[in-house]
């Protein structure tokens, strides 16, 4: 999986995928999406199904937007770092959860720094 983490709501990640992967090809983004079965659990938001993404641009996130508000559902969009250059022993990720074009929480990710990347929730945040 990429550095980013995006996810979508458990039982969507097909039609979601497909129809990014669509949208990405009639727009000629040179675009590819797959799913990573990798189930993510949070306590307030339910379970997501992540996927990677092989670009990281503003047009990426605002199609992943799109998707959460065609299929109603929420979405995980994920990249945002923290502004300390701390070193640890485990990296970190923060990540918003989008229903449509509102954000609804926040998300705190951790994962090993080296091994396979399996990212873990570390704290979560309804707003």
């Amino acid at each position: 999986m990429k550095e980013q983490v995006y996810g979508t709501e458990k039982g969507h990640i097909n039609k979601v995928v497909s129809w990014l992967n669509e949208q990405a090809e009639s727009e000629g983004l040179k675009l590819k999406l797959k799913s990573e079965d990798y189930l993510l659990s949070t306590q307030n938001f339910g379970d997501f199904e992540l996927f990677s993404v092989s670009d990281d641009s503003l047009l990426v996130r605002k199609l992943i937007s799109k998707a959460g508000k065609r299929f109603n559902i929420k979405m995980i969009e994920g990249g945002y770092k923290e502004k300390a250059r701390i070193i640890r022993r485990r990296k970190s990720d923060y990540a918003k959860v989008l229903k449509g074009d509102k954000v609804v929480g926040h998300l705190e990710l951790e994962s090993a720094r080296f091994g396979p990347l399996k990212w873990e929730i570390k704290a979560e945040e309804r707003r």
